[in-house]
């Protein structure tokens, strides 16, 4: 069976349900512009996110482990965190790489962003490549944060992502980006 291309909802109207310290939770009528059906949905409204892919200059990438509050474990990571209202992803990357790791200096770019998770979040994550990556000054962690930074070999990583060591989903596809930038 062939389909044509799924129709956009019109969104109509919503209230909040729950407001967090760092997420909404958001009650959002939508209408199918055929059909003429309504429907709520519950969206998750967040600030847009940063991660980091933070290369050294002998060919290292810089690495957070810390303990994740959803999943109950501590996660290994690129470093990464929340953007403040308006600004700049890149500038966002470089403050959460000095914040997190004490790393700077170097050549940032924009490597790509995606839609965390689509069906229930209205956010995007964007990831920051930054090469030539060093230690510039101390961390300065959230009150909740406390983390191991280390650096590690990239094909070391990317081995990692691939095989499960690594299972935060959005430094997986971090690195399978960056990944791809290394074959060009």
């Amino acid at each position: 069976m062939i389909s044509g291309e799924p129709a956009r909802w019109k969104r109509e109207g919503g209230r909040v349900l729950a407001s967090t310290r760092v997420l909404e939770l958001r009650s959002v009528r939508f209408r199918h512009p055929v059909r003429g059906t309504e429907e709520d949905f519950v969206i998750a409204h967040a600030p847009d996110w940063v991660n980091v892919v933070a290369l050294t200059p002998d060919s290292r990438l810089v690495l957070v482990r810390q303990f994740r509050f959803g999943s109950n474990d501590l996660s290994l990571e690129i470093p990464g965190g929340v953007s403040e209202a308006g600004e700049d992803p890149v500038a966002a990357g470089l403050r959460e790489l000095s914040e997190e790791t004490g790393y700077g200096g170097g050549v940032p770019s924009l490597l790509g962003s995606v839609h965390p998770n689509p069906a229930i979040q209205d956010n995007s994550c964007h990831f920051v490549l930054v090469t030539g990556a060093v230690p510039v000054g101390p961390v300065k962690w959230d009150r909740d944060e406390e983390i191991e930074v280390s650096t590690a070999p990239v094909d070391e990583v990317l081995a990692w992502a691939r095989t499960g060591r690594i299972t935060h989903s959005l430094t997986v596809a971090a690195l399978m980006l960056f990944e791809g930038t290394r074959r060009i």
